[in-house]
C-alpha cells in the first residue's frame, strides 16, 4: 500500500484515525487488492468491466446524441467549440457517475466475490448466507440512489468552490464505507445488529470508505471498484466482527432469511 502514501486525502484520513483501527484497514485494502487479479475473481472481474465500460458507453451516447441533437449553431466554429466543451462536460458527467455505477454493480456481485473471500480467508467461520432476493435488489437500489443524490449535490461544489474537491471525497467516503460495510456484514447479522456495529466503528468504516473513494477518483483504475470495494469491506467486517466478539459486545446474531 506504500502507493498510497503519495495521496494527501490518503496522508490525512490516516491521522484521523487511531492506530489499532488504522492498521487493520490498509492491511485489508493491500488483501483486498492482490485478490483482484487471482483466478478465482477473474471471472467476476470482466463481467463487472464489461457491465461498468457498457453503461457508461450507453450514458455517453445518449448525453451525445441529446446534446447534438437538440442544439445547433449555424457558425461552424461556434459548432466546433460547443463539440469540444460538450465533451469535456460528458466526461465530467462520467467520472461523476463512476461511484453509483460501482454501487450499482456492488449488489449484482457482492455474493460471488464474498463468497471466494469467506473460503479463502476465513474457512473456519461459518459462511455468510446471501441476502434474499428482493431485499438484496431493495439494498442495492438505495444504496444507488443514495450515492448518485450526495453526488449530484457535491458536484456543483467541485465546479464552483476551491474546497468542493475535499466536500466531495468525504462525502464518498462516508457512504461508501457505510453502504459497503452494511452489503458485507447483512450477509452475518440482522440490521439493527449491522447498524450497532456501524455506529462503533464509524471512524473505521470511515476510514475504508476513503479508500475506496481512492480508487473511485483515479480513471481507469475505478472500473475495478466494484471487485476491490467488495472484498476490501468483507476483511473489514471480519475484522471489526472479531473485535466486538472479544470484546463481548457482539452476540450470535444471524442474518435475516
Amino acid at each position: 500500500m506504500a502507493w498510497l502514501a503519495g495521496f494527501p486525502a490518503a496522508a490525512y484520513l490516516a491521522t484521523m484515525v487511531p492506530p489499532p483501527e488504522r492498521a487493520p484497514v490498509i492491511e485489508a485494502a493491500s488483501l483486498a487488492l492482490s485478490e483482484i487479479w487471482t483466478r478465482p475473481f477473474r471471472a467476476v472481474l470482466w463481467k463487472s468491466l464489461a457491465l461498468t465500460l457498457a453503461l457508461l458507453a450507453v450514458f455517453w451516447t445518449a448525453g451525445h446524441y441529446l446534446l447534438h441533437h437538440y442544439i445547433s449553431f449555424s457558425r461552424g466554429w461556434i459548432e466546433t467549440l460547443f463539440s469540444i466543451l460538450s465533451g469535456l462536460g460528458l466526461l465530467i458527467g462520467l467520472a461523476f457517475l463512476v461511484a453509483p455505477v460501482t454501487a450499482l454493480f456492488a449488489g449484482l456481485f457482492l455474493d460471488d466475490i464474498a463468497e471466494v473471500v469467506e473460503r479463502t480467508h476465513y474457512a473456519g467461520d461459518p459462511p455468510g448466507r446471501a441476502m434474499p432476493a428482493v431485499r438484496s435488489i431493495v439494498a442495492t437500489l438505495r444504496f444507488t440512489l443514495v450515492v448518485l443524490l450526495v453526488n449530484a449535490v457535491a458536484l456543483p461544489l467541485v465546479l464552483v468552490l476551491g474546497f468542493g474537491a475535499v466536500i466531495f471525497f468525504v462525502a464518498n467516503a462516508y457512504l461508501l464505507g457505510r453502504e459497503y460495510f452494511e452489503l458485507a456484514a447483512l450477509r452475518f447479522h440482522d440490521p439493527r445488529t449491522v447498524r450497532a456495529m456501524r455506529e462503533r466503528h464509524g471512524i473505521q468504516l470511515f476510514m475504508a470508505g476513503g479508500m475506496i473513494a481512492l480508487v473511485v477518483a483515479i480513471p481507469i483504475v475505478n472500473l475495478i471498484a466494484p471487485l476491490f470495494a467488495t472484498a476490501f469491506m468483507v476483511h473489514v467486517f471480519k475484522e471489526i466482527e472479531a473485535a466486538d466478539r472479544s470484546s463481548g459486545r457482539l452476540l450470535a446474531t444471524p442474518a435475516a432469511t
